[in-house]
């Protein structure tokens, strides 16, 4: 049985999947997962040796932003294919397991 997982951060839930796919510690939920209201597009680009190229959102609820709290490998390298678009979260949005 799979459970699901939510991101929450100032009190809206960003996320939730019972598919997401833990790489380092970090849940990766599927991009159709995702309440796109909540995201904005970033400059911030961030390099992995395995992974590729990261690109950012950041996190936007009612007035309050968090900058680059959500990231995602659009075109990563052959290792991380299978997280292809899927977002992960830091910056203090809650992942948790229910």
């Amino acid at each position: 049985m799979a459970f699901m997982t939510i991101a929450t951060w100032n009190g809206r839930e960003l996320a939730r999947s019972d598919d997401t796919i833990i790489v380092e510690g970090n849940h990766y939920f599927p991009p159709e997962s995702i309440d796109r209201q909540y995201f904005e597009g970033s400059d911030t680009h961030t390099m992995c040796g395995w992974k590729g190229k990261a690109s950012y959102y950041t996190v936007a609820v009612d007035g309050t932003a968090n900058a680059d709290a959500a990231w995602y490998y659009p075109e990563p390298l052959a290792a991380a294919e299978n997280i292809k678009n899927y977002v992960a979260f830091w910056h203090g949005v809650e992942v948790s397991e229910g």
